[in-house]
């Protein structure tokens, strides 16, 4: 591939940083969350016991599973896959809040998805093929 074809396929600067930027919240949120249920703090371990009726042994497997999507999400080769186990794991937070009468918070996990998709959408040619988002003609 010549140096103006790859040029030609790249993104523009402004899409990459932008990107990179909406990419950066869902990274940060799952760590601070990692970090807040693996520490064991009170709060956290009372709202997963008590408010969502998980067991406190669920408390590792979430995050082991927040830990390694943010891992997967930041290697190129595997962002997509990530995306997508992500959704999954997102809109199983989003059921649970729904299930509490939580919709207020529900909102949090589905904006980590949005911005989790449009930071990759940005950053990631094959994404923006796949989906086109044109302007009629």
């Amino acid at each position: 591939m010549s140096p103006a074809t790859s040029r030609k396929d790249s993104a523009p600067r402004w899409m990459l940083w932008t990107g990179r930027v909406l990419s950066f919240f869902p990274v940060a949120i799952l760590l601070s969350s990692a970090w807040v249920r693996s520490t064991h703090h009170t709060n956290a371990v009372a709202e997963i016991v008590k408010s969502y009726g998980y067991p406190e042994s669920a408390i590792v497997p979430i995050v082991i599973a927040e830990c390694a999507l943010v891992a997967l999400y930041l290697v190129p080769q595997t962002s997509v896959l990530a995306a997508i186990v992500m959704t999954g794991y997102l809109g199983g937070a989003v059921a649970t809040h729904l299930r509490i009468a939580d919709a207020a918070r529900a909102a949090i996990p589905l904006v980590v998805g949005i911005f989790a998709w449009g930071g990759l959408y940005l950053r990631d040619r094959r994404i923006r093929q796949l989906v086109p988002f044109r302007r009629s003609a």
